[in-house]
């Protein structure tokens, strides 16, 4: 499977440099796995992938539930209407049986139902599912924030976790994704944006962090920085470089839960393939790197 080089930002003498375009999702791949970015973003038509994760798919109902709550009149949003909508919207997709299906359902509408019960339905989040963007002297940012409030005259970033890791205070400082949504936001809706939330629905925690202009400056040069690196890695390549030296894997138990474990011996190698269905589990606090992908 030849890769396609990547087609941005390598510029011609004399011209001004085009800006890298990317989500944090995307800059968060390469940074975790090279290889992995490029069976994702690179080859096509994208390499098959393995079967659906039930973890995603109950943490897309979960996600999508919310959303359309917002979308409900204000008079029908009620904590018994979240829950409908878990069940009108369930995805079964990855679960070993109808069984586990069902009980997982159950589970999914009881925290949305408890989540939306603190809720105030008349305090309308500036956004929902809203895209935002910013650019830099070198990136072209963007993505899609789960929800943003407005507090005291500023933004805050709402983001939504199902999985069984529960997102502490270091995990909301650290996030790249959280940092670029609080930028962007900040100078799409031309409004202070400091503060960024993790909402873990299965235990009701929140966890947050306020951003200064310093914090949000090391996460725009981290994000420089890794584009730097996928800019090296397409030049290698179009320069005549082997490509699997240019985007390389690495390896570790995170192998276990790649959807392109199948094309990759060094991650079959890793770690032991996982079932579908094995990242439901009940919250813990576990070491990132055992925890199933993105939820």
């Amino acid at each position: 499977m030849p890769a396609v080089p990547e087609p941005e930002q390598l510029g011609f003498e004399g011209m001004p440099r085009r800006l890298f375009a990317a989500t944090p999702s995307r800059l968060s791949t390469f940074t975790a796995c090279p290889r992995r970015y490029r069976f994702t973003y690179l080859i096509r038509p994208t390499p098959p992938k393995g079967p659906p994760w039930a973890h995603n798919s109950l943490g897309a109902a979960v996600h999508n539930a919310l959303r359309d709550w917002w979308s409900l009149p204000l008079a029908r949003r009620t904590p018994v209407a979240a829950a409908r909508l878990v069940d009108a919207g369930w995805i079964a997709d990855g679960f070993a049986d109808a069984r586990q299906s069902a009980t997982w359902r159950s589970r999914a509408r009881d925290w949305v139902e408890a989540y939306v019960a603190e809720l105030d339905p008349a305090d309308e989040p500036v956004g929902v599912e809203r895209g935002v963007a910013v650019r830099t002297d070198r990136l072209a940012l963007s993505g899609r924030v789960d929800r943003i409030d407005g507090r005291a005259g500023e933004l805050v970033i709402v983001d939504y976790k199902t999985g069984r890791w529960v997102p502490d205070t270091d995990d909301a400082r650290g996030s790249l994704a959280l940092a670029v949504y609080a930028l962007a936001a900040g100078r799409t809706l031309r409004r202070s944006c400091r503060r960024v939330e993790l909402h873990h629905l299965p235990t009701g925690r929140v966890a947050g962090w306020e951003h200064t202009e310093q914090s949000l400056a090391r996460h725009v040069r981290r994000a420089t920085d890794t584009a730097d690196d996928i800019e090296r890695a397409a030049a290698a390549v179009a320069g005549g470089a082997d490509v699997d030296s240019a985007y390389p894997p690495a390896p570790g138990r995170q192998c276990a839960w790649c959807d392109f474990r199948r094309h990759c011996p060094a991650g079959q190698a890793a770690a032991p393939q996982q079932a579908p269905w094995a990242g439901l589990a009940e919250p813990a606090t576990v070491p990132p790197d055992t925890t199933p992908g993105a939820d």
